[in-house]
């Protein structure tokens, strides 16, 4: 394990972060991807101190793609406003390098299938985050 995973809080399963998503996804209750869409939530609300205001989930073959509308930061929100959105992408990326573990073991939890690999981005104007995730193929 990585140093900097050693530094993390308590990891928490997918059952509380999704608990702590408070219903701000659009999907439908007890769905896989309404439980993808709130653990994303509810890892952003944990690590960043708030969560988007929506998120959807969708899953294609391998695929898990996850877009999330808001969810910046008040700092963040002030270096956009002066003109630094590379600032603000670089944190963000560097960030989600560091959870990487984290959250793709969520994933892991929730799909019962393992992912190849993880990418994040975020865009601005409007402001779009991205956690895409590659599987392997399913079981059977």
């Amino acid at each position: 394990m990585p140093a900097h995973e050693e530094q993390l809080p308590q990891q928490a399963s997918a059952a509380e972060l999704i608990a702590r998503a408070d219903g701000e996804t659009e999907e439908r209750p007890g769905s896989l991807r309404m439980a993808l869409a709130n653990a994303m939530v509810g890892l952003k609300k944990q690590y960043y101190g708030k969560g988007p205001s929506r998120a959807r989930a969708y899953l294609m073959d391998e695929y898990v793609v996850i877009a999330m509308e808001g969810g910046l930061t008040r700092s963040e929100e002030t270096l956009l406003a002066a003109g630094q959105a590379e600032v603000v992408r670089t944190y963000r990326l560097t960030f989600q390098e560091i959870v990487t573990q984290t959250t793709t073991s969520v994933v892991e939890e929730l799909t019962g299938r393992k992912v190849l690999s993880y990418h994040s981005q975020i865009v601005f104007e409007p402001t779009r985050a991205f956690e895409i995730f590659v599987l392997d193929a399913p079981a059977g």
